[in-house]
């Protein structure tokens, strides 16, 4: 039966995706007895018939135990024969050849990634390593029909017995030597760094059972199509071994070779196939040598590791498998802490920030991701997948650890850089003719789910979802094929089943980020066609590879006959492919225009920016959970526009080509020249701040430097307030506005979790700005060093600066005093509620002097006393430009409030603002007093707010009794009833 009919006969849709998915489970163990019949055709048995003898191909048979499982090796030699091996032995294992081996493999295999190197030097394969769970599995486990796919039945399932990756070649149940293992696992689950992690184990000598071990890559073998010897193989692959080669079969010397990836491989084991060779000299194909290893017919005392996946397991007849076992990945949650443990809390993570500092967040992010994971939420599930534990430590790096985002970091990049990692250009089916790839078979059927899902809002999917997705278009034994492949191998990478009470039989994405990456994907590949236009543009291809042959032949008969009429056929032909690429061109429309309205969606304009979400969704939201019964808020896809642009970007283009994922530069070209009549249009309007941090990080995912430029020289005013501004966000302000050198009219940061390191950051960017708002920022004085340097800066811009509600203290007023003094462009300066004292004051009264610029002046709510006030206003009367003193909400006493009253300015050039009065008159700024004080109140000391409310009214009862003039006196009881009525307000908690 072929493999399209077991798809459809063996695996309906009503139990859609019947992949193993190994959970923890503990309740006892389970042997392995049986094995499944040879495949057709075959040299060897059908179940419970012997296999006919060949000379190095007949095992003996062990009663109760059927799979063939290797050569015995207590057959062995004479002793003579026996002790001369042994010294051949003892000179090859103390040659220096395997050491230069040893030493060649450790430093190839213990090299990382590009993708891993953001973590810092100090990450290697040892340091952050943690065993996936392995269960001893065999042929039938893969082959036949497993339950549902929902958590229930995972966890349900029989537990198979745990076995370590150093034990997976000890004797079966049958007490005989196993030696060749089949090691499978699903996309994710971490074959391939297994096998790292064991080679390097073996070079550093944590793997005695071998001497040798000879690693080959099946995509590798893949490629090579010349004929050559076991010897020439090796010898070529590792040249440090051509001493050793020539005794492999002469001495007991133990071997261990290791095939990855036999997917890549198309293996054919019958003898029609592929012949009998146990000659290591003898030039064959590499797949027959790999056929014959495993055969046992070429070196029958080796023994062979092979990694596949699950879809290729059953090309190996079970009689040459002496184990199966199946890689479940983390499917313990304590194995899953250990990983985040161990790689989130490594030296060098978290960048240059102090010891203390850095050890302080690691371990509070490693708690918080505990806590998540506790909760049995959706990424406890996706964690079973080590390849996503990384993608979560990768984001989180990247969310915490930033300091300065370099121009390739962007978070579509970790995003495709995981799928690279994953996948690597691999074909779905290497005997597939079509070799698509596996990223590209995804992108058109996962991709379309997904896509439909952001357009409907929806994160569940139910099976009748799927089947429209994946099966509506399966005409051919060939589509089917495929479609089971990557129903065995593929699926259970992007989708799981749902964990929330009452959806078991759903499905969601692993990662819910994934879900919006696989459809901006889906839309840029244009994937997202009508009937008409697939149908247009093949025959559009067609009919111009025929116009390309027809003018060559036009051209050489026209030569000859005078038939002028064909080349008016032949523009004729010309017409539909030109038309076509017209009608393409708004297909580019199309995606620009989807980006914009994705982009700028008002129904999304208060949530959370997108790098929030992302921080909620892995670290979860701390605080009560949700009633079962409470309705769900609306799921919200702020990524899905953003991941559109950033899969745009140059380099991300340049990854998905290698994928198979091809997206050309005319069209992106295309698509961001669209992108201005639609994205940028939109941009000018005003955008709430959340909103805004959004476009800014769409932007800098975009990574094209004249469309960013253009968008940000219409961003006159950039209002960021309320926005947690971590040093991520900070760098991609700093980075994004760097395109352009204008001025900034306003730069908004009021309460952004603002610190040193965050104005250093920003520093080219504050340079430009002519109102910047600090405000509610916790900004020390380290930080007032910041904005010394920065307001003495040749090229400082910044004519008001507001730093209320900041504990500047007295070092802080020192360092802003000094600015003052050298200082050329401020003339607004706001210090309320900054704790400058007297001290601070009088550093400021100091340095004020040798300013020249300076109109407007704020030390409101400081604790200033009667001599530090006056020593302020004396300095203020004979500055130039200064005519405006707050001086509101200090300790001045009735003394000090008559001298200040006593200013006039036609005489003294300057205006105190202290009280709600002046003389026997309501003052010109008591509601901007009022007003100061109902906007800061949530940040100030209550009681304190009540005891200088009290005052003020009893000094405008004060005042209006010592007035007759009646429209003075209504004044004054106007401003009264405000007093009061804040008063009240404040008494009864409602303020």
């Amino acid at each position: 039966m072929s493999r399209a009919m077991q798809c459809q006969g063996c695996l309906p849709w009503g139990r859609w995706a019947r992949l193993p998915w190994c959970l923890a489970g503990t309740r006892g163990t389970r042997s392995v007895s049986v094995c499944a019949a040879a495949v057709p055709g075959e040299l060897g048995s059908v179940l419970g018939h012997s296999a006919p003898s060949a000379p190095c191909d007949s095992p003996s048979s062990c009663r109760g135990c059927v799979r063939y499982q290797g050569d015995s090796q207590e057959n062995s030699a004479q002793p003579s024969s026996s002790h001369h091996a042994q010294s051949q032995l003892r000179k090859v294992a103390f040659s220096g050849a395997i050491k230069k081996h040893q030493k060649s493999l450790s430093a190839w295999f213990s090299h990382q990634p590009n993708e891993e190197r953001q973590f810092g030097p100090s990450f290697s394969l040892d340091a952050v390593h943690v065993d996936p769970v392995i269960r001893e599995s065999s042929l039938e486990e893969v082959l036949k029909p497993s339950p549902g796919l929902t958590i229930q039945n995972q966890l349900q399932q029989p537990s198979r017995k745990v076995i370590s990756l150093h034990s997976l070649f000890d004797v079966d149940a049958c007490g005989r030597q196993v030696k060749n293992v089949v090691l499978y696992g699903t996309v994710g689950t971490g074959k391939s760094t297994l096998i790292k992690k064991m080679v390097v184990d073996w070079c550093h000598g944590r793997l005695p059972r071998f001497q040798l071990v000879i690693p080959f890559s099946c995509e590798d073998l893949s490629h090579s199509h010349a004929h050559m010897s076991l010897r020439r193989l090796v010898t070529k692959k590792y040249q440090h071994l051509r001493d050793v080669v020539p005794v492999l079969e002469a001495s007991n010397l133990s071997v261990l070779f290791i095939l990855n990836g036999l997917e890549r491989l198309n293996l054919d084991f019958r003898l029609a196939g592929t012949e009998l060779c146990c000659d290591p000299n003898e030039p064959v194909p590499p797949s027959a040598i790999v056929v014959n290893l495993l055969r046992k017919y070429l070196l029958p005392e080796a023994s062979i590791i092979v990694t596949t996946r699950p879809s290729a397991v059953r090309r190996i007849p079970g009689k040459y498998v002496g184990r199966y076992a199946e890689i479940c990945g983390f499917s313990d949650t304590n194995l899953q802490k250990l990983y985040f443990q161990m790689r989130l809390s490594q030296p060098g993570c978290s960048g240059e920030e102090s010891q203390e500092r850095r050890s302080a967040e690691q371990e509070n992010l490693v708690e918080m991701l505990s806590r998540n994971l506790e909760r049995h939420n959706q990424i406890t599930a996706a964690c079973f997948l080590p390849s996503y534990c990384w993608l979560v430590c990768t984001t989180l790096h990247f969310l915490y650890f930033t300091r300065t985002v370099p121009p390739s970091q962007t978070l579509t990049g970790i995003y495709t850089s995981f799928l690279r990692l994953n996948f690597s250009g691999e074909v779905l089916d290497s005997s597939d003719p079509t070799h698509i790839s596996m990223m590209k078979y995804a992108a058109k059927t996962v991709g379309k789910l997904a896509y439909e899902g952001v357009m409907s809002r929806k994160t569940c999917f139910s099976e009748e979802d799927l089947r429209q997705c994946f099966e509506v278009e399966m005409k051919t034994e060939s589509e089917l094929n495929l479609l089971e492949v990557f129903r065995s191998d593929v699926f259970r990478f992007f989708l799981s089943p749902c964990v929330q009470p009452g959806k078991e039989h759903t499905f969601v994405f692993t990662i819910p980020a994934m879900q919006e990456y696989l459809a901006a994907l889906y839309v840029v590949l244009g994937e997202k066609k009508t009937l008409v236009q697939r149908v247009g543009k093949e025959l559009s291809e067609v009919l111009g590879k025929v116009s390309e042959d027809v003018a060559v032949v036009v051209n050489i008969i026209s030569k000859v006959l005078p038939l002028r009429f064909l080349p008016v056929l032949f523009n004729l032909l010309k017409i539909f492919p030109r038309y076509f690429s017209r009608v393409g061109g708004k297909d580019r429309d199309t995606i620009a225009h989807t980006m914009a309205e994705e982009l700028f969606k008002e129904e999304d304009y208060y949530n959370d920016d997108v790098l929030d979400q992302i921080n909620s969704s892995i670290l979860g939201v701390e605080g009560p959970m949700r009633h079962p019964d409470e309705a769900p808020d609306d799921e919200v896809f702020e990524l899905f526009p953003i991941f559109m642009g950033g899969i745009l970007s140059r380099r991300n283009r340049a990854i998905l080509e290698q994928l198979g994922c091809s997206i050309k530069n005319l069209a992106a070209f295309e698509i961001a020249k669209a992108m201005k009549k639609t994205v940028i249009r939109k941009g000018r309007r005003g955008l709430p701040p959340s909103e805004l941090m959004d476009y800014l990080f769409f932007l800098h995912e975009f990574q094209n430097e004249r469309f960013t430029a253009e968008a940000i020289l219409s961003l006159r005013a950039v209002n960021l307030s309320s926005v947690k501004m971590t040093p991520l966000k900070c760098s991609v302000l700093a980075s994004v506005m760097s395109t352009t050198s204008h001025e900034v009219e306003e730069l908004n940061l009021t309460s952004c979790n603002l610190d040193s390191g965050s104005l250093r950051t920003l520093f080219p960017v504050l340079l430009r700005c002519k109102a910047l708002h600090l405000q509610l920022n916790s900004l020390g004085s380290d930080a007032c060093k910041e904005i010394r340097d920065l307001l003495l800066h040749d090229k400082c811009a910044v004519s008001s600066l507001r730093l209320a509600n900041n504990p500047v203290g007295e070092q802080g007023a020192r360092y802003l005093a000094e600015a003052l003094a050298g200082n050329r462009s401020l003339t607004q300066l706001s210090l309320l509620h900054t704790s400058l004292g007297d001290p601070g004051a009088e550093a400021i009264a100091q340095h004020l002097a040798q300013n020249q610029h300076l109109q407007e002046l704020n030390l409101g709510y400081n604790s200033l006393t009667d001599a530090a006030a006056l020593r302020v206003v004396e300095v203020a009367k004979r500055h130039e430009t200064l005519d405006k003193v707050h001086l509101y909400f200090n300790d001045i006493s009735e003394d000090g409030k008559r001298a200040l009253d006593s200013l006039r300015m036609d005489r003294d050039g300057v205006r105190a603002l202290v009280f709600l009065t002046a003389g026997t008159d309501v003052s010109d700024y008591w509601s901007h007093i009022l007003n100061v004080v109902q906007r800061n109140l949530p940040f100030w000391d209550r009681e304190r707010v009540r005891q200088h409310l009290a005052l003020l009214l009893q000094d405008l009862e004060s005042s209006r009794s010592q007035t007759a003039n009646p429209w003075r006196k209504a004044k004054f009881l106007r401003v009264e009833s405000e007093v009061k009525k804040m008063l009240g307000e404040l008494q009864d908690g409602s303020l």
